[in-house]
C-alpha cells in the first residue's frame, strides 16, 4: 500500500461550548458504527460518557466497548498522537477536539510539522460545530467564532430547531458569506451521518495558508 492509503485521516473538531461538538463525540464513542476511532479530547470527564460503556482506561486512554479509544491531552498533541499510533490494531480515524476558543490553524499545523506524525496521519478535514440560535452573538463577541467558520472544510449547522425558517436561512447566509466553499449540513442535535464528517478528503491546504 502506498503511504497516502495507509494514512490515518484526521478531523479537527472545532466549535464553541454549546455548539454539540460533546453529543456529536459522544455518538462516536458509544454508537455502533462498526469503525475503530480515536478521539482525543481535553478533558475526558466532561464528555460524560456512560461508565458501563468503557471496557479499559489507564490514566489517558480509555477503550470503548465499540471498539473505539477515547485519551485526553496532557500538554503535547504531538506525543499524544505518536502514543495512539504505537497501539495494537489501526484506527480508522483519529478525531482531534479543540477548546471552544481555540484557532483551529495551530492544531492542524501540527499534523504538517513533525516527520514522523505527517507521515502516518494525513489531516482530512477540519470540522466546524456551529449553534444557529446563538452565532450572530458569536460572531459580534468574538473574531474565533469567524475564524473557525472560515477555516472549516465542513460546517454543522446544530440546532437548527431553536430558530424560525427565516432564522435558519439568514445564518447560513452568514456562514456562506464567511466561508462560501464548506460544505455545510443543517441538524439537529448534532444527527449528522458520521461518515458525512469524518474520512471526507476534504481538507484544503490552500485554505489553511
Amino acid at each position: 500500500m502506498s503511504d497516502a492509503q495507509t494514512q490515518i485521516p484526521v478531523t479537527v473538531l472545532t466549535g464553541y461550548l454549546g455548539a454539540g461538538k460533546t453529543t456529536l463525540l459522544n455518538r462516536i464513542l458509544s454508537e455502533n458504527h462498526g469503525k475503530r476511532y480515536a478521539v482525543i479530547v481535553n478533558e475526558f470527564g466532561e464528555i460524560g460518557i456512560d461508565n458501563d460503556l468503557i471496557v479499559e482506561s489507564d490514566e489517558e486512554i480509555y477503550e470503548m466497548n465499540n471498539g473505539c479509544v477515547c485519551c485526553t491531552v496532557r500538554g503535547d498533541l504531538i506525543r499524544v498522537v505518536e502514543g495512539l499510533m504505537r497501539r495494537p490494531g489501526r484506527f480508522d480515524a483519529i478525531v482531534v477536539e479543540t477548546t471552544g476558543l481555540a484557532d483551529p490553524v495551530p492544531v492542524a499545523q501540527t499534523f504538517f510539522m513533525d516527520d514522523d506524525v505527517r507521515t502516518k496521519t494525513k489531516l482530512d478535514a477540519v470540522v466546524a460545530l456551529v449553534d444557529a440560535k446563538h452565532l450572530p452573538l458569536r460572531l459580534k463577541d468574538s473574531k474565533e467564532a469567524e475564524d473557525q467558520i472560515a477555516f472549516a472544510d465542513v460546517v454543522v449547522l446544530n440546532k437548527t430547531d431553536l430558530v424560525t425558517p427565516e432564522e435558519l436561512e439568514k445564518v447560513e447566509a452568514t456562514v456562506r458569506a464567511i466561508n462560501p466553499a464548506a460544505k455545510i449540513h443543517r441538524t439537529q442535535r448534532s444527527g449528522v451521518a458520521l461518515d458525512e464528517v469524518l474520512d471526507r478528503g476534504a481538507f484544503d491546504l490552500s485554505r489553511a495558508l
